[in-house]
């Protein structure tokens, strides 16, 4: 995964213990990314979670809920929450609050 990293890149891991966002501060999170210019990458571990090397490389570990989730449910719900937190930016109506 490290390999696949930009240097430059922020990296965010997704980790159970890390900071629950809300869509709207997911939304503002983006949008402080953007004005920093850097490209997000997102690092969603396997059945045995990130390889420490990941974990400390992360910029943010950002926890989408208490509970351990199976990889590919995760990569579903990160997908979600970015779009909405998207299209929040972005005015789109699919984000009701």
């Amino acid at each position: 995964m490290l390999a696949a990293i930009d240097a430059r890149s922020y990296v965010v891991a997704m980790q159970v213990d890390g900071t629950a966002l809300s869509t709207e501060k997911l939304a503002d999170f983006i949008r402080a990314r953007a004005l920093d210019g850097r490209t997000i990458e997102f690092c969603v571990g396997g059945p045995e979670g990130l390889a420490p090397a990941v974990a400390a490389r992360a910029d943010f570990r950002w926890s989408l809920s208490a509970l351990t989730l199976p990889h590919a449910l995760a990569r579903i719900v990160v997908v979600e929450a970015l779009y909405r937190a998207v299209s929040l930016i972005k005015g789109h109506p699919y984000h009701r609050a």
